[in-house]
């Protein structure tokens, strides 16, 4: 993937390893930068010691425009998130009314990008978490059980709460548009309100062994397995690095998250904004939109081929993103190079 620059001896040199780029021409102190015959921007030589890459500083301009960023920078409109917030109000009153579930120890709470606020204008459905707390499944630290913190099997299981939550949206929403699927219900867009996928959780907790707990959700998808979540501690760390990087956090967030949903093998936002996450928060000081991106993007896709970034966590700082997730570092590099590639950087 990488391209060369052919020098004034017409002596190869490795450029920058980034596609888009099929041919360079050098003109001391700059080379220009051309993809499909068009001069897209120019990298400068900053010593002497040309055949190195760290000695080039890309000043490539993109073909999207600031204006552009600015535009995938905003939330969704007024009248998508009125959408949005009827959505969650529905579901709200659907698990409200149900006979079954309103005398339960329940909450009802939004996760995922609306929650977040990093949903975008393309993609604005709703994610609502129906957690049950009567009912808990645990983890414990290496040599420890269930026994070691004087728990018992709960007579309400994950099964029962599942089909309550099913039956309760199916009786509110009485058009049909109530699919079950593997993890989660999908609710159907209409014109009142955006789609919806609501997923029953039982509370989890993680045990330390002094007896305390660290409180996420867990939910048992249909065909197997478990699946561990950390809401909470994913919406505070993301407002966290929101508000020292000065709102610009999420505001990149949702410009990759565009730029990713107009790419032919889009990838999940989750992974995207926990990619941005892992981004140092100098990298989101540059003075403008375009800027930014290119310094997130660089910074992503070198780190990546490092050993360090297996290291990673998602926003909660409670899982690992590669080791406990099905992408891989390289499926990440393959994501950003992609959307390098539609910016045209």
């Amino acid at each position: 993937m990488s391209k060369v620059a052919r020098l004034s001896g017409n002596q190869p040199v490795l450029l920058w390893p980034w596609p888009g780029f099929n041919r360079v021409q050098f003109e001391a102190p700059c080379i220009e930068l051309r993809t499909q015959g068009t001069i897209t921007g120019c990298a400068f030589a900053v010593s002497n010691n040309i055949e190195n890459t760290k000695d080039f500083r890309l000043a490539v301009h993109m073909t999207v425009s600031e204006e552009q960023l600015l535009v995938w920078a905003q939330p969704p409109s007024k009248t998508q998130e009125e959408r949005c917030k009827n959505a969650e109000d529905m579901i709200r009153k659907a698990i409200q009314a149900s006979d079954a579930l309103k005398s339960r120890d329940i909450t009802v709470f939004l996760q995922g990008s609306y929650a977040n606020n990093t949903n975008t204008a393309r993609k604005s459905d709703v994610d609502v978490g129906v957690v049950c707390h009567e009912s808990f499944f645990s983890s414990y630290p290496e040599g420890k059980s269930r026994d070691d913190f004087g728990l018992a099997d709960a007579t309400y299981t994950f099964a029962d709460f599942k089909k309550d939550v099913g039956e309760a949206l199916t009786s509110y929403f009485r058009d049909g548009t109530v699919t079950r699927g593997n993890k989660a219900f999908d609710i159907k867009a209409t014109s009142y309100h955006v789609e919806a996928d609501v997923a029953p959780f039982l509370e989890h907790r993680r045990y330390h062994t002094n007896g305390s707990y660290i409180e996420g959700v867990e939910l048992r998808p249909d065909r197997g397995g478990r699946v561990i979540n950390w809401p909470e501690q994913h919406k505070a760390n993301g407002v966290s690095k929101n508000k020292v990087t000065g709102r610009r956090f999420k505001r990149m967030v949702r410009i990759v998250k565009s730029l990713n949903d107009l790419t032919e093998k889009p990838a999940p936002g989750f992974l995207i904004e926990c990619l941005m996450w892992n981004v140092p928060d100098s990298h989101f000081m540059h003075a403008t939109y375009e800027q930014t991106l290119r310094s997130n993007l660089n910074y992503l896709y070198q780190y990546l081929a490092l050993p360090a970034a297996d290291e990673w966590g998602e926003v909660s700082e409670l899982k690992y993103l590669f080791k406990a997730n099905p992408w891989t570092k390289e499926d990440a590099r393959t994501v950003l190079a992609r959307i390098w590639d539609k910016a045209e950087l």
